[in-house]
């Protein structure tokens, strides 16, 4: 995909934000919108989750996590149609299942995980040209990304945001996972989630997706065209 004439060559735009902002679907459309790769870093580390769990390895076990195999690794970066595969194997769907959702946590507080991931993400990043989304991206993965979001929204907006696209009956369980979810990114010990000094933080608690996905893409372009 040829990246629009009016985003400077190589740009690289980092968003990262809590569980259910809508990360995803804003990173996804700002790099359609501008003619850019797009990579979801969260799909990484589901899809090491789920080969750790079809593995039989306890995910509750950072040691036995840390000292198991982790396998061959392909990301697709195109925005309409974006893939993860292990083993050869595309897993696009099976990393959204509750078991995968439900172990993803604890995998990703894994140091020896995360740096093995993180290896993998730059290099897909160094091509540049790209929207990379995830919850450590501009602090640590990228931290000379040329744009820096971080996209939020009220735990409550958040939740009915996630519900919808599980089609939870249940909003209030969805809050309280939700909640758990910022916990736990938030306290681990590797990369733990945090907004970055130069991030510009957009909350999109009262703005529907093409407001924000106008917001974001404002941004990159004023920011690339400063740099031009």
């Amino acid at each position: 995909m040829a990246p629009s004439r009016d985003v400077h060559d190589r740009v690289v735009v980092a968003v990262d934000g809590p569980a259910g902002a809508g990360k995803s679907s804003v990173s996804r459309a700002v790099a359609i919108q501008l003619g850019l790769r797009y990579l979801d870093t969260g799909s990484m580390y589901r899809a090491a989750t789920w080969w750790l769990l079809r593995e039989g390895v306890d995910v509750s076990d950072h040691d036995a996590v840390a000292r198991a195999p982790l396998p061959d690794l392909r990301v697709g970066t195109d925005p309409t149609a974006p893939t993860v595969a292990v083993g050869g194997h595309d897993v696009t769907r099976a990393v959204r299942e509750a078991d995968v959702t439900a172990a993803v946590s604890a995998v990703s507080a894994v140091p020896a995980v995360r740096a093995w991931l993180a290896a993998r993400q730059r290099a897909l990043i160094d091509g540049g040209d790209i929207v990379v989304e995830g919850r450590d991206i501009g602090t640590v993965v990228a931290p000379d990304a040329d744009v820096k979001i971080f996209l939020t929204a009220s735990d409550a907006a958040r939740a009915a945001r996630r519900a919808a696209e599980t089609a939870d009956a249940d909003p209030g369980s969805t809050l309280s996972d939700i909640i758990r979810r910022d916990r736990a990114d938030s306290t681990r010990v590797a990369s733990p989630l945090s907004v970055a000094a130069d991030a510009h933080v957009v909350d999109a608690t009262e703005l529907t997706l093409p407001e924000v996905v106008d917001t974001v893409a404002a941004l990159v372009r004023s920011r690339v065209g400063a740099q031009a």
